[in-house]
């Protein structure tokens, strides 16, 4: 078997194959009034999209001095699961780009912060499961929420060789995870990090379309 038959790539999901803002942000919006905040004193939230959700939340309500971070997540995923799931749409150029990679030879899997049954639910609205038939998520109770943890079980469970493994995603927390488990990082700028963000954190390459991704790894 080649090096690039052999090769994966772990793609991450919110803001990387998925445009899942409108439905993420507008959960953030609800909870913050649950608990009985003005959602619109927090002015632009594209920086909470990416994160595991109890991170982005615990920042979110520091902000109004409250520390209710469990109720905050239960609000949430009462949301989400709901409505909010549903409010996203896969980025232009993305089926084309999987499909390039998967005619190349790579092994293709998610990787996402997102909890499971949340982001396998994404897979299937968006009709990507063909593309991406293994996702790897955050566990129910907190496991995995650490990018670099969920990596490294892709990597243990699949027997991907990190000398032949890049990680593909949006934020900072993409390419610290695919930096401490030795992979290749790519960076894309149609996220949610944007160009500074991703030069910060270290991307090996950062590039602005789906087709550049297939060029980088063909």
């Amino acid at each position: 078997m080649s090096a690039r038959s052999a090769g994966a790539v772990l793609l991450d999901l919110d803001g990387t194959l998925a445009d899942s803002r409108p439905g993420i942000e507008g959960c953030f919006r609800h909870m913050l009034a649950e608990l009985g905040h003005d959602p619109a004193l927090v002015g632009d939230i594209t920086w909470a999209v990416g994160p595991p959700i109890a991170v982005s939340i615990r920042t979110l309500l520091e902000k109004y001095g409250d520390d209710r971070v469990e109720v905050g997540v239960a609000a949430y995923r009462a949301c989400y699961s709901t409505t909010g799931l549903y409010e996203c749409s896969v980025f232009p150029g993305i089926p084309e780009m999987l499909t390039g990679l998967r005619d190349a030879g790579w092994r293709l899997c998610v990787a996402t912060s997102k909890r499971r049954d949340f982001a396998e639910r994404v897979v299937d609205y968006l009709k990507q499961r063909t593309y991406l038939p293994k996702v790897y998520c955050a566990l129910p109770g907190g496991g995995l929420d650490d990018k670099k943890d969920l990596l490294a079980e892709i990597l243990r469970v699949e027997g991907y060789h990190p000398d032949l493994t890049t990680m593909v995603g949006d934020r900072l927390h993409d390419i610290h995870a695919a930096r401490a488990n030795g992979l290749r990082s790519i960076g894309v700028l149609w996220g949610y990090g944007g160009q500074a963000e991703l030069q910060a954190a270290g991307a090996d390459a950062i590039v602005a379309s789906p087709a550049e991704v297939v060029d980088l790894l063909r």
